[in-house]
């Protein structure tokens, strides 16, 4: 799928090389090794874009912050050597949750997209809680314009 690259302030963008450890034997990236770097997507973006550590997030403030709705298209697929730019930006902030989108993309060509929901949860009692203010406050210089509930 073809589609025009455009720059948008309000994206996390992390370029990414296609290892040889992420993919199948044809040299196709191996669908969920998407999902393992979903996941490191998400910790670099608190740490480099939210200013927000989440090692301490978890480990000291005692938040959890699992996914827990995930739905993935994907379009074409990447491949042993090629460089995919993932581009996360916020598609809904609720009172407890957290809807992110991510797009991944080779040159002028759509890999996947992925929408997922995480929960603000606490890490000893479980159950979803709100979102911490300045969480909340960090969230919004990413969001889309009908990200806020």
């Amino acid at each position: 799928m073809n589609m025009p690259v455009t720059a948008q302030p309000n994206l996390f963008r992390q370029t990414r090389k296609v290892r040889f450890s992420h993919c199948d034997p044809a040299g196709m990236v191996f669908f969920p090794r998407y999902l393992v770097q979903l996941n490191d997507l998400v910790e670099d973006w608190f740490d480099e874009a939210l200013g927000i550590n989440y090692a301490e997030f978890i480990t000291t403030r005692k938040f959890g912050l699992p996914t827990v709705k995930l739905d993935c298209s994907f379009q074409s697929p990447g491949v042993f050597g090629s460089e995919i730019e993932w581009q996360l930006s916020v598609e809904r902030i609720g009172n407890s949750s957290i809807g992110l989108m991510v797009r991944g993309v080779d040159g002028d060509q759509l890999r996947f997209e992925l929408h997922s929901v995480l929960v603000a949860t606490s890490v000893h009692q479980g159950g979803a809680m709100a979102l911490p203010e300045d969480l909340r406050a960090a969230l919004l210089r990413f969001r889309g314009t009908q990200a806020a509930e």
